[in-house]
């Protein structure tokens, strides 16, 4: 049970978020789109979400900025975060037009601005659950992706609550969080996600 409820903090880590949102978009949207420009798009994302993020980690490992990819200390998070915010905008400056991929194009603005909020909690020293954030705001695009295209996506959304509990679970478990950083976590992901539905619904 220990092994399972682990899992989820690896395989939901925060950084696998945003092309984790981005695949789930591009499977479900009825849209054609050419495939060598999705798969540039996987590319653009993977590389900029989460390669340069874990070389940058290293970095600053080797600085002794962070200790952990969890960034277990709030003040751990500052760094990362900051560099966070600008490779979200550079994706919404450059991989996503609002114009041509309306619906990825508010999701980033939805993440950009969990993560700075984020960032603002930890100058006000306030830890928050960033797995929690990550999965309640795929969570809730995926409710944004159903109403906006009719489709009914209620099995994905299911199981995406279910992952929602089961991150949760994760983190209580192994003592990284508490009820109320977990709760201000899935709020931070949920809420920018929830507010921007009124540009692209």
């Amino acid at each position: 049970m220990r092994l399972f409820l682990k899992a989820a903090s690896y395989i939901f880590h925060p950084l696998l978020m945003p092309l984790l949102g981005t695949i789930l978009y591009f499977s479900v949207t009825p849209r054609y789109v050419e495939p060598e420009l999705v798969r540039a798009k996987f590319l653009a994302i993977a590389i900029i979400t989460i390669f340069i993020p874990i070389v940058v980690f290293f970095l600053l490992k080797n600085i002794r900025v962070v200790d952990t990819i969890y960034l277990k200390q709030v003040k751990e998070r500052k760094f990362p975060l900051m560099i966070q915010c600008i490779l979200l905008l550079l994706i919404i400056k450059m991989v996503f037009d609002p114009y041509d991929d309306r619906e990825m194009y508010y999701y980033f603005v939805g993440i950009l601005f969990s993560a700075f909020s984020a960032l603002i909690m930890v100058f006000f020293k306030l830890k928050i659950s960033l797995h929690q954030m990550g999965v309640a705001g795929v969570l809730m695009f995926l409710v944004g992706l159903s109403a906006h295209f009719k489709i009914n996506l209620l099995v994905t959304i299911s199981f995406f609550l279910f992952v929602n509990g089961w991150v949760a679970s994760s983190r209580l478990n192994s003592d990284a969080h508490t009820y109320p950083e977990l709760g201000i976590g899935f709020l931070l992901g949920a809420i920018p996600q929830l507010i921007l539905f009124n540009l692209w619904l």
